[in-house]
C-alpha cells in the first residue's frame, strides 16, 4: 500500500516529467533533429538526478550521446543495469495524427504522443519505480542506467560504447521496459526475442530499360526473375528453402509448447483485426509459435520499372527488393546473411546479375525463467496487475539485447508494459495511464523483491 500511496501522491509530477521529455522531438532517423537529441539526453540526466541517483551524465558516443547514471547502495550488493532509449520514430504521416505528436495530452485515459510508450513512457516507469523504491527504503541493490539515442536506427554506436565502458557497465542483470504484454487482461513477461537478418537485393538484366515491343519475349525481365527467385524461398508448407537455414534452429521444448498453447488466442478476432480470411505459416506449428519461436522469411518491399501515372511500355533494366528473416536463438545472423547471398547468386540465371547487400541484423535472445531477477519481476508484476504474468516469447527483435549478453556477459529481464493497441511507430501512439502507474508500481515491487 505504501508504494501505491507514494505513486498517488506524486502522479501528476511523474506525468509532467514524462511530458517534458516527450515535448523534445528526439527523432534519430533525421539529421535535422541532432540538436534535439542532445537536449533530450540532457533532460534525461536532469530527471535521473531529481529521481535520486548519485550521479548522471551525458556521455559522448560515435553517434548520439548516451545517458549514464548510477545509485550505489553497497559494494557487496547486486547491481541492476536498466536500459532504455530516448530516440523516437519519425511522426509522419502528420495528417493522420489527431493531435500534435510532440505535445502530449491525456484523452480517454491514455497519453497520446510520439514516445508515449516507445520508449519514453516505458523508460519513465523504470526511473520512477526506482525513485519510489529508493524513497520508501525498499532498494537493496545498486542501480545503473544507460539510456541511448539510436535504438530506432539499430543502435549502431552502442556496441562500441559498451565495449569501451565495459567496467562502468558491470552488473549482475539488465532490466528493460521496451516490450509489450499479451493484452490488458493478461499481463506477461517476454522471455524470448527473435533475431533478424535484413538485405537489399538488386538484379540487373539489360544495360538499360528496353522497349517492351522490340525486346519483350527475347530478353529476360529482371522483375520476373526476382519474383521467381524470392517466391521460391519458401515452399507450400511455409518452410524456408535456403539450404542450411535450419541447421542451428533450436526446437522449443514440449513443455514450452504446452505453455504457449495455454495462452488465450482468438483466431477469428486475430484475422478480423488484420483483415484476412485465412492464416498461413509453417506446417505443424500454431500461430503463436509461428510468430514468436519459429523463423520467418518476408519480402518487405519490391520494386522496379515504371510505376508512374499512365503507361510506359518498357522491359526494365533493374529490379529491387528488401528482404528479411526473423531468426530464432542459436541462428547466427551473419551466417544466415552469407547463406542467403551465396544461394541467390548461385540459383540466379545467367540472364541477370545479382547484388545482395546486408543492411541490418542481430541475434535472438532467450531469458531463463529461473533467474532471481525474473522471479522478482514475476512476483512484482503479479501484485501490481492482480494475476501472475505469463512467460511468452515475442516475434520482434531488439538486437542490442544479445549484444549485451555477448559483451557484458549477463542476462536481460524484459519487463515491458506496452500493448498492441498503443500503436508504437504509427500515428496516434498512446499509453494507458493506468499501465504507466502500474508499471511504476511493478518496478518498485521488483526492487523490493530482488536481492
Amino acid at each position: 500500500m505504501q508504494v501505491k500511496n507514494y505513486i498517488q501522491s506524486n502522479k501528476e509530477r511523474f506525468l509532467e516529467e514524462l511530458f517534458s521529455l516527450i515535448r523534445i522531438p528526439s527523432v534519430s532517423a533525421k539529421h535535422e533533429y541532432k540538436q534535439e537529441m542532445q537536449l533530450c539526453a540532457q533532460r534525461w540526466a536532469e530527471v535521473l538526478i531529481s529521481s535520486g541517483v548519485d550521479k548522471a551524465c551525458v556521455m559522448p558516443a560515435a553517434g548520439n550521446p548516451v545517458v549514464y547514471a548510477e545509485k550505489l547502495i553497497a559494494p557487496e550488493a547486486p547491481t541492476v543495469l536498466v536500459y532504455g532509449h530516448y530516440d523516437v520514430m519519425p511522426p509522419e504521416p502528420l495528417e493522420l495524427w489527431k493531435s500534435n505528436p510532440f505535445e502530449p495530452l491525456v484523452r480517454d485515459g491514455r497519453i497520446w504522443a510520439r514516445g508515449a510508450d516507445d520508449d519514453k513512457g516505458q523508460a519513465m516507469t523504470q526511473v520512477k519505480g526506482f525513485e519510489t523504491a529508493l524513497n520508501l527504503g525498499l532498494l537493496r541493490c545498486n542501480v545503473k542506467f544507460i539510456i541511448e539515442g539510436e535504438e530506432e536506427i539499430g543502435s549502431p554506436s552502442l556496441e562500441s560504447f559498451c565495449r569501451q565502458h565495459k567496467e562502468l557497465l558491470k552488473a549482475d542483470v539488465i532490466v528493460v521496459s521496451d516490450t509489450s504484454m499479451i493484452s490488458r487482461e493478461i499481463p506477461s513477461l517476454t522471455t524470448g526475442l527473435r533475431g533478424l537478418a535484413y538485405w537489399e537485393v538488386e538484379l540487373t538484366g539489360p544495360n538499360r530499360d528496353l522497349h517492351s515491343g522490340h525486346f519483350g519475349g527475347a530478353v529476360a525481365n529482371p522483375i520476373h526473375t526476382l519474383c521467381k527467385l524470392l517466391a521460391g524461398m519458401t515452399d507450400a508448407d511455409g518452410r524456408i528453402t535456403l539450404p542450411g537455414f535450419y541447421d542451428d534452429v533450436e526446437d522449443v521444448s514440449p513443455a514450452e509448447r504446452a505453455m504457449i498453447a495455454r495462452i488465450p488466442f482468438d483466431e477469428a478476432g486475430y484475422k478480423a483485426s488484420i483483415g484476412v480470411d485465412e492464416l498461413f505459416g509453417e506446417k505443424g506449428y500454431a500461430t503463436l509459435e509461428r510468430n514468436s519461436c519459429r523463423p520467418a522469411f518476408d519480402i518487405c518491399g519490391i520494386w522496379g520499372g515504371y510505376t508512374g501515372e499512365g503507361a510506359k511500355t518498357i522491359l526494365p533494366s533493374k529490379a529491387y527488393a528488401k528482404v528479411s528473416c526473423r531468426l530464432v536463438p542459436h541462428q547466427n545472423h551473419k551466417k544466415i546473411e552469407a547463406l542467403f547471398a551465396d544461394h541467390l547468386s548461385r540459383i540466379a540465371p545467367a540472364s541477370v546479375k545479382v547484388k545482395v547487400t546486408a543492411l541490418h541484423g542481430g541475434q535472438g535472445y532467450v531469458c531463463p525463467i529461473d533467474l532471481p531477477a525474473y522471479k522478482a519481476a514475476e512476483k512484482a508484476m503479479g501484485i501490481a496487475f492482480g494475476t501472475t504474468p505469463l512467460a511468452v516469447r515475442r516475434g520482434g527483435s531488439i538486437p542490442i539485447i544479445s549484444s549485451f549478453e555477448e559483451i557484458l556477459g549477463i542476462k536481460t529481464v524484459l519487463m515491458g508494459f506496452g500493448l498492441e493497441q498503443n500503436a508504437i511507430h504509427s500515428p496516434n501512439e498512446s499509453f494507458p495511464l493506468d499501465f504507466f502507474y502500474k508499471g511504476i508500481e511493478t518496478v518498485a515491487g521488483f526492487y523490493k523483491e530482488y536481492r
